[in-house]
C-alpha cells in the first residue's frame, strides 16, 4: 500500500492557479508542483491524474472568483445593462488591484492553448463561446425588459462585449490605473449603447 498524500487540496489548487496566471501552464511542471506539495511523481497522478485536468480544476477555480460569475444573476437584477456596467467596472478595479499586473488567467490560457494544446484547446474556446453566449442572452433579457431596442443585433453585439472584456484583460498588464483603464472601457460601452449607471 502506498503513502497517504498529505496536502491540502484546496491550497494545491490556489497555489496552482497562481503558478499558472503568473508564468502559463506550459511552465507548470509535474515535478514543480510534486516538489511544491511534498509530493512523489506517482502521487501526483494519483491526486490529480495529470497536468491537464489539474489545469482544468485550477480554471475551475478561478472562475469561481471572477467578476463575470455576477452576470449569471442578470434575470434576478433590475437592469441586466446595469449590472453588466457593474460587472466590467469590477473587472478593471480586480486588474488593477493585482499587483503582479496578471491580467485575466483564462484570457492568457486562450493565447497561450488554443490551437496549440490538444487537449486544452476546446476546453478553452468553449469557455470563450460559452461567454459569448452569456453576453448574448442578457442582452436578449435587456430587450425584453426595454433597456434595448428590439432590433439589437445580440449575436454581433455580445462578439463586441468578448472582445472589449478581452482587451481589458489584456490591456490591463500594461495600464494599471484603475480610473484610466475604467475611463477606455466605459467609452466602449457608451459606444455599444450598453453603459448603464
Amino acid at each position: 500500500m502506498g503513502r497517504a498524500i498529505k496536502f491540502d487540496r484546496d491550497e494545491a489548487i490556489v497555489w496552482v492557479m497562481n503558478e499558472i496566471w503568473r508564468s502559463g501552464f506550459t511552465a507548470l511542471s509535474v515535478k514543480a508542483v510534486s516538489e511544491k506539495l511534498g509530493i512523489t511523481r506517482s502521487s501526483f497522478y494519483h491526486a490529480f491524474e495529470s497536468r491537464e485536468a489539474l489545469f482544468l480544476e485550477a480554471m475551475n477555480h478561478y472562475f469561481q472568483i471572477s467578476p463575470l460569475l455576477k452576470l449569471s444573476t442578470f434575470a434576478e437584477s433590475n437592469s441586466a445593462l446595469t449590472l453588466l456596467t457593474q460587472v466590467f467596472k469590477e473587472t478593471c478595479k480586480q486588474r488593477t488591484d493585482d499587483g503582479q499586473h496578471r491580467g485575466c488567467l483564462a484570457v492568457n490560457s486562450v493565447s497561450e492553448l488554443v490551437g496549440v494544446n490538444d487537449s486544452l484547446s476546446s476546453f478553452m474556446a468553449n469557455m470563450v463561446n460559452e461567454n459569448i453566449n452569456g453576453f448574448e442572452a442578457l442582452l436578449t433579457y435587456s430587450i425584453h425588459q426595454g433597456e434595448l431596442a428590439k432590433s439589437t443585433d445580440t449575436r454581433h453585439l455580445a462578439l463586441a462585449l468578448q472582445n472589449t472584456l478581452i482587451g481589458l484583460n489584456t490591456m490591463s498588464k500594461v495600464i494599471t490605473n484603475e480610473q484610466e483603464l475604467w475611463n477606455a472601457i466605459k467609452v466602449i460601452l457608451i459606444a455599444l449603447n450598453v453603459y448603464r449607471e
